[in-house]
């Protein structure tokens, strides 16, 4: 069974830094899309990074300078480093991932999800 689950989220001072893990099982990270999406109260999923089978990535312009994503095939795991955090970026965080090779960033094309992980950023 194709499972996906996030872990790493907690409380962090604004300017501080987490890492967020995307710990993959029933499928081999490096053979689907595996991308980080995030939805705070009130507001759309919105999608942050994605790297696809090939190692190809994309990222949305918002967290441009601040979020790294990367994948480690041994661990079967994918991560999300967020830097420089402010307490607008307070939300929850998902992995998702899709058989489909691209590096789209729509939710809605995404068809296995993870529970998802909190942050919070406050001081």
């Amino acid at each position: 069974q194709l499972q996906l689950v996030e872990s790493g989220g907690g409380l962090v001072q604004p300017g501080g830094s987490l890492r967020l893990s995307c710990a993959a099982s029933g499928f081999t990270v490096d053979s689907y899309t595996v991308a980080w999406f995030r939805q705070a109260p009130g507001k759309e999923r919105e999608g942050l990074w994605v790297i696809n089978p090939n190692g190809g990535t994309n990222y949305a312009n918002s967290v441009e300078g601040r979020f790294t994503i990367s994948r480690d095939n041994a661990k079967n795991m994918v991560y999300l480093q967020m830097k420089i955090l402010r307490p607008e970026f307070a939300a929850d965080y998902c992995c998702a991932a899709r058989k489909h090779p691209d590096d789209s960033l729509k939710a809605r094309l995404y068809d296995r999800w993870g529970q998802g992980t909190r942050v919070t950023v406050s001081s």
